[in-house]
């Protein structure tokens, strides 16, 4: 698996209708599009099997957190990477940096989609996890 490889495994469910706790493309959450994504790598990913429509509590940098092959990096997002970001106050969405770009499946529009990171999605972001391509 490489960035390019993800990030067009990722571009060609563009379009999938979004399901909250989806993991199929009959429908993806944020969740989901990432999970999904790294299987088709033949990666394992910790998953759960339930969870809110907001991942209060600190439960989504948790999950992330306990990835083998994620790690918290030191630098600004770069193409490839997982991206935690905020509505409100706690994490509660991810997304994939794809360069100048994102691609989730972001509910507000019902669907998995690319668009540019401008400043107010930038301003959402968190933490960028990096894959370690080593054991990606």
């Amino acid at each position: 698996m490489t960035p390019e490889s993800l990030i067009a495994t990722a571009r060609s469910a563009i379009g999938t209708p979004f399901k909250h706790q989806g993991r199929d493309l009959n429908g993806l959450d944020c969740a989901g599009l990432l999970a999904w994504a790294v299987r088709q790598h033949g990666l394992d990913v910790i998953d759960l099997d339930a969870y809110s429509r907001q991942p209060l509590g600190g439960l989504l940098i948790a999950m992330i957190e306990r990835q083998p092959f994620l790690r918290r990096a030191g630098r600004q997002q770069q193409a490839g990477d997982v991206l935690v970001m905020r509505f409100d106050k706690e994490p509660q969405h991810l997304a994939l940096c794809a360069g100048d770009t994102v691609i989730h499946a972001y509910e507000g529009v019902g669907k998995v989609c690319e668009h540019r990171i401008d400043r107010a999605w930038q301003n959402r972001i968190l933490r960028v996890y990096e894959f370690d391509w080593g054991q990606a």
